[in-house]
């Protein structure tokens, strides 16, 4: 059986500690300059990959990170950060609550198709016409994956950046905060899953079921967790809260049914993050489960796991070497201008002001961290070329810092927008 010889282990411990401590470190400044914690992790797996840390000390980069040199290595750093993606999509799903996305009635409903549809129809009609500008190669299903991809990324908004900036901006409990998060909601439950299916059209999954069966077995497994599992998990809760260990027994409970979920739609060709979300949705939508119990979740899979993947994003893609301007130009375009028309227009159909339409709008361009994960996987999966990677991330964080301040520009009536 092949393992992790002595100095395999050792290389593997520095890794890890290497970007836990760098990626606190630099979050924590940035912090004080009011920077997303996302973007330290970005940049510090920028410095220690090939933008950086290999132009300037190949020697130490290729110890540190021997991802083409030490197989050992290599997969189990893969596992990890196969693991750590995994984590994050199950917070992801924790934080949205189905009943909420129901009761903001009209508004959210048309502010949430207006800002998927529209930037869907606008990503996949530039990708489908014009295949060659995304160095788009290949037969008629890779234009069509990529078509499916960037208009499944340009629609797509980061409900954690976003409600990280509501409640900075004391707008979260406001009408204009409530239908910001429950069209994000709908945009990220959409998203996911449609991404999910995009993944498996790819074929990067071997596995000998049919697209049709796939398709009956994601529909049943998640009419089973949202209805029937939510329910089952609800009655269960209150007994694991009191009858196992004190926060060990939620924790781990939790934390399986999570990865026995994302292994089945692994299993059945979808990717393990539509499990682990659709397993968060399920779990974070019981009554039942105790705030302290989220916050030890959330607490554990964000201050480890989130900066161990985000980091590993510079680690394998060289920033310098595959920034095409005109690649990242048109991205960011679309992303803005889509998203802006779509919910601006939805907001408005669905009877807010003008102001208002226009700071729900900015508030869900915001693509953050979910841009990032889908494109992290969409490169992974050979969907994208490096250079659409590249242009992704820089839309995401683009995104997402102008995200607060054009809010705070167009809403009006704080006070009175309060939630009674």
């Amino acid at each position: 059986m092949a393992k992790l010889e002595h100095n395999d282990l050792v290389i593997l411990l520095l890794a890890i500690s290497t970007m836990l401590v760098l990626s606190r470190i630099i979050s924590e400044l940035g912090k004080k300059l009011k920077l997303p914690v996302v973007m330290g992790e970005l940049f510090v797996g920028i410095l220690l990959g090939p933008t950086v840390l290999q132009r300037l000390c190949p020697n130490l980069f290729n110890y540190l990170f021997p991802l083409t040199t030490n197989q050992h290595v290599s997969i189990a750093l893969d596992g990890i950060f196969s693991l750590s993606v995994i984590m994050l999509l199950f917070v992801a799903g924790m934080e949205v609550q189905l009943p909420m996305v129901l009761r903001q009635g009209k508004t959210a409903v048309f502010t949430a198709v207006g800002s998927m549809i529209i930037p869907f129809f606008t990503g996949f009609a530039i990708a489908w016409y014009y295949p060659q500008f995304f160095g788009v190669i290949g037969d008629e299903k890779n234009r069509l994956l990529f078509s499916l991809f960037l208009g499944t990324a340009l629609s797509i908004s980061a409900l954690p950046v976003i409600a990280r900036i509501l409640m900075d901006m004391n707008l979260f409990k406001t009408n204009v905060g409530m239908i910001i998060i429950a069209s994000a909601m709908f945009n990220d439950l959409v998203g996911w899953l449609f991404f999910s299916f995009i993944l498996s059209m790819s074929g990067h999954n071997h596995n000998t079921l049919s697209l049709g069966s796939t398709i009956f077995y994601i529909i049943a497994f998640g009419a089973f967790m949202l209805f029937i599992g939510r329910k089952i998990i609800d009655r269960i809760m209150p007994w694991i809260q009191t009858k196992l260990s004190w926060p060990g027994g939620v924790l781990a409970m939790s934390l399986g049914l999570c990865l026995l979920c994302s292994a089945f739609t692994e299993s059945i060709n979808i990717h393990a993050i539509l499990g682990a979300f659709i397993a968060g949705i399920a779990i974070g939508d019981s009554v039942h489960l105790k705030q302290q119990a989220r916050d030890i979740i959330l607490q554990f899979v964000t201050n480890f796991f989130a900066p161990l993947f985000f980091v590993s994003i510079g680690l394998k893609v060289d920033f310098i070497g595959n920034f095409d301007w005109k690649i990242v130009a048109v991205v960011l375009v679309l992303a803005c201008a889509g998203k802006l028309i779509g919910a601006t227009t939805g907001a408005k159909l669905g009877g807010l002001s003008t102001r208002n339409s226009l700071a729900v709008a900015f508030g869900l361009n915001a693509s953050g961290s979910m841009g990032i994960i889908l494109g992290t996987l969409a490169l992974d999966a050979q969907i994208i070329s490096l250079p659409v990677f590249v242009a992704i991330v820089f839309m995401a964080i683009v995104t997402s810092l102008m995200s607060g301040p054009l809010m705070r520009m167009f809403v009006e009536g704080k006070d009175e927008l309060k939630l009674h």
